[in-house]
């Protein structure tokens, strides 16, 4: 697959590419709901006998235009949403940086600038998807801004259990900690990625040694407490308990940001500085405060057992 990154005003020219069809959508998470707009670019690009490319934007609309500049925290960051649409067989994906200037191109500009400018004969995007200045495009009005230069498809809501399938829904299952529910929305298990660095080093001392993971500020990470977890060392996947908190029985004061990390099975390696990918699948109990060490070590033993039980399961 290759990756073209366009900065508005892109630099492109029509005949940089091959006639290709287009999938326009953010598509943080490259849900199922994501997944439909893309195959159905996929097969109308082999009907067609065409390319198929990916348009997704970066960073995400509101990390720009609202009235305050905020960071977004995101389901797949860029680096993630690339691999995914990587893997699903695309040809060409173009990422254009979201600033505001090009959020105020009116639809046809936009149009004329970014589907009819890079050679697009057939657009997919989601019944929902909006473009232009205020959102002022949409999938009714685009084949009036098409010129007849390319023809489009709309694809409709995709439902499980009669709910709409969603990046907002997903942000909020692991705002309640529901890791187990998101494979049914996103075709895979929720994955988050880390370095591994110096700790307080207190699990060794309880017997339970573990990988203190790096927050990156781009990921979501689920609600604070304890998940049965699969961890991606050295491009080996291991079995493990990871805890995702503030450790209220050691810090009176509550830390600014969680902590992570992950209490690996059958494992005794120093892999400080090593970048690692946990996978999240279900959570056990939430964050509790312990009288003593003693209580503490009991319920990591439980949380060990219950972890290695479900993977056995």
């Amino acid at each position: 697959m290759k990756v073209f990154y366009l900065n508005h005003p892109h630099q492109f020219n029509k005949n940089d590419f091959p006639p290709h069809v287009l999938a326009l959508g953010f598509f943080d998470g490259v849900h199922l709901g994501h997944r439909r707009v893309i195959h159905a670019a996929k097969k109308k690009a082999r009907e067609m006998s065409l390319q198929v490319s990916v348009m997704t934007f970066d960073p995400h609309p509101s990390a720009v235009l609202g009235k305050r500049m905020k960071v977004v925290k995101y389901i797949t960051p860029l680096k993630e949403k690339i691999e995914i649409i990587n893997r699903l067989g695309i040809d060409n994906l173009f990422v254009v940086h979201f600033t505001e200037n090009f959020a105020n191109l009116l639809p046809q500009e936009f149009v004329d600038q970014y589907i009819i400018g890079l050679h697009v004969k057939h657009v997919v995007a989601g019944f929902d998807y909006s473009y232009g200045r205020l959102g002022k495009g949409t999938m009714e009005t685009m084949p009036f801004h098409s010129r007849e230069e390319f023809t489009s498809t709309t694809v409709e809501k995709h439902k499980l259990n009669e709910e709409k399938i969603s990046s907002t829904k997903i942000r909020e299952l692991l705002a309640a900690g529901r890791t187990d529910a998101l494979p049914s929305l996103l075709d895979r298990y929720y994955s988050t990625s880390g370095t591994v660095i110096h700790g307080e080093k207190r699990g060794r001392q309880l017997g339970f040694p573990t990988a203190n993971i790096s927050l990156s500020d781009e990921f979501i990470y689920p609600a604070p407490g304890v998940y049965a977890v699969r961890i991606l060392v050295n491009e080996t996947w291991y079995l493990g308990v990871c805890n995702v908190g503030f450790k209220p029985t050691f810090h009176e004061k509550k830390p600014e940001n969680p902590n992570v990390e992950v209490h690996i099975f059958d494992f005794d390696r120093s892999i400080y500085g090593d970048a690692v990918k946990i996978e999240w699948h279900q959570r056990l109990r939430s964050e509790q405060k312990f009288d003593s060490l003693e209580a503490l070590v009991e319920q990591i033993t439980r949380d060990k057992q219950d972890a290695q039980a479900y993977f056995e399961e």
